[in-house]
């Protein structure tokens, strides 16, 4: 799992959905986009666009700094850009690890495989397939 910060949260999504950790550059605003949706950069010839986790999750605005990291990631036959406060590193978790989440009405768990203890970090599992499903829906 690679783990990354937004704010003071620890997330971890499947590495194998991973495919390359970028800086954060400028990216081409799309009219009409979804307020998550940044832009779009060119990856080698590739459109890409870029999702702003933090605006995504409802969380706080953040200023973009040298921390500020994009991390490309293949959701099906997709790749999209997530932008995150900084990856922190690559964990394994057993199964014994990982637990449900929270069984609350008021909690979406469309994209939460489970939570984990990791040290002194609590880790939210994402679904990146689900999580990002909606960026395709009109």
């Amino acid at each position: 799992m690679l783990t990354f910060r937004l704010g003071a949260e620890h997330y971890a999504i499947d590495i194998l959905k991973v495919q390359e950790i970028r800086g954060y550059e400028a990216v081409t605003r799309i009219a009409n986009a979804p307020r998550s949706v940044k832009g779009v950069i060119n990856l080698r010839g590739n459109i890409v666009p870029i999702i702003d986790m933090r605006i995504r999750f409802e969380l706080a605005q953040a200023n973009y700094d040298d921390f500020t990291v994009v991390i490309i990631v293949n959701v099906g036959a997709r790749v999209v850009g997530m932008v995150v406060d900084g990856v922190s590193d690559v964990v394994g978790l057993t199964s014994e690890q990982i637990q449900p989440g929270p069984a609350l009405a008021a909690i979406d768990q469309s994209c939460i495989v489970g939570l984990a203890t990791l040290e002194d970090r609590m880790l939210i599992l994402l679904d990146v397939q689900a999580l990002l499903a909606d960026i395709d829906s009109p």
